[in-house]
């Protein structure tokens, strides 16, 4: 972490910053306990709900690969990629006690390689770019510790 620039979210509302114990911010509808994420005020999804209030609740930490892909290219504007581009890889992770599946990078140095479906991973927290002021943080899933095979990579300097 540096020093001199301020941590925030990339994506305000969406998960905690806290980077040993961080935690999705999702949403349930108060009526029937459907699960939301990325979160939002009202609406349930659930077709079969007429309910409309939604409160913010987190959203658990660990679940499993539902499916993966590895990104090849820079993606346009707002995504800031880096210089030199690193292909990166993503990740669909079915929450264990929600049973939502969502979408997030995977930690540095972990590509589709690296992934199967039914893998363990956990929420982690990465610099997704820097500017003059500030550190932005994203969310990533990272493999968990029994899912690691040989050496593992580093993100932050802990170990994945």
């Amino acid at each position: 972490m540096s020093e001199t620039l301020t941590r925030v979210p990339a994506i305000e509302g969406w998960y905690t910053t806290d980077v040993e114990a961080p935690h999705l911010i999702g949403a349930r509808c108060t009526t029937c306990a459907t699960y939301i994420f990325p979160p939002r005020a009202a609406g349930c999804p659930n077709p079969h709900c007429s309910g409309n209030d939604l409160e913010q609740v987190p959203l658990s930490r660990q679940g499993t690969v539902w499916s993966y892909t590895e990104n090849q290219y820079a993606p346009p504007p707002p995504f800031v990629a880096t210089e030199p581009f690193e292909p990166y890889a993503l990740a669909a992770v079915t929450l264990d006690a929600e049973g939502i599946v969502v979408l997030g990078q995977v930690a540095k140095g972990v590509l589709a390689k690296d992934l199967k479906v039914g893998m363990v991973m956990e929420l982690g927290i990465d610099v997704l770019y820097r500017d003059a002021d500030h550190e932005y943080l994203v969310y990533v899933w990272e493999p968990a510790a029994d899912q690691r095979d040989g050496a593992a990579p580093t993100v932050n300097g802990r170990t994945l």
